[in-house]
């Protein structure tokens, strides 16, 4: 007896096949994402305003204070692009961190878990405005660091 394949099913059975093989090795190669950003503000009165800049922190990882010695990990900063319609007030304040010392940096070093909230404070040059900027953050957990990211952000402040 003789069978004759068809070569439609063979290409459906060949592209199923490799279809599989994609969607399992892609499963396994997920992208670590353990902090997110959420970005707000608040009116103080008519000429002042706080911006609002909250790191959501998966358990196990933490990320870096702004103020570290050199020499150590990524410290977090804020970058804010330059407006006429406001002005930085002071430089961006945080919660006390946490300080313990991490043997791969060979250093005490200060860092947030869970959640932190950062705040800057604006003077209003024209009542309203609208802030851009970019935070570059390192999360690392008991094993590993990520390598340095950042966030862009923008916030309405009315």
């Amino acid at each position: 007896m003789i069978i004759h394949e068809n070569p439609y099913n063979m290409k459906k059975i060949l592209l199923s096949v490799i279809f599989l093989i994609v969607a399992i090795s892609g499963s396994s190669a997920q992208i670590l994402k353990p902090i997110t950003w959420q970005f707000g503000s608040k009116k103080i009165n008519a000429d002042e305003a706080v911006i609002f800049m909250k790191a959501s922190i998966q358990n196990g990882w933490h990320i870096y204070s702004q103020h570290l010695k050199e020499g150590g990990p990524i410290k977090t900063s804020f970058a804010f692009t330059p407006s006429n319609d406001y002005t930085l007030v002071g430089s961006t304040a945080e919660p006390k961190p946490k300080t313990k010392y991490e043997d791969v940096f060979d250093m005490d070093v200060t860092y947030f878990d869970q959640e932190v909230v950062f705040q800057q404070r604006i003077k209003l040059n024209k009542g309203a405005a609208t802030v851009k900027g970019v935070v570059e953050f390192m999360a690392c957990d008991a094993r590993r660091c990520l390598p340095p990211d950042e966030v862009e952000f923008t916030v309405a402040v009315k």
